[in-house]
């Protein structure tokens, strides 16, 4: 595998994540107005993209291939816990 092929394959390894990082931030912010009208759009997605890389790449280590089931839901459930930490629990800034 050549360095352009790594990248492509990396790329759309976490490309997952970042979509449901993305339009989870967008959904919180739009269902949740007021309450997360001090929280940027940019901290909620960061967080949860990085939960649910963390969670693409624990479902990797642990069933040994990507793109299973079990994996994609850890996924929604560590960008849904990430978005719930940052805009209400201790993570949240005033």
């Amino acid at each position: 595998m050549g360095p352009l092929d790594a990248f492509w394959h990396l790329t759309n390894f976490f490309l997952p994540a970042l979509w449901v990082a993305a339009l989870a931030a967008a959904g919180a912010k739009w269902i949740w107005r007021r309450e997360l009208a001090g929280v940027a759009w940019r901290r909620l997605a960061g967080w949860s993209a990085l939960a649910g890389a963390a969670a693409l790449v624990g479902g990797l280590v642990i069933t040994g291939h990507d793109g299973r089931m079990l994996t994609y839901g850890a996924m929604v459930l560590a960008a849904a816990l990430a978005l719930w930490w940052v805009g209400f629990g201790a993570m949240r800034r005033r």
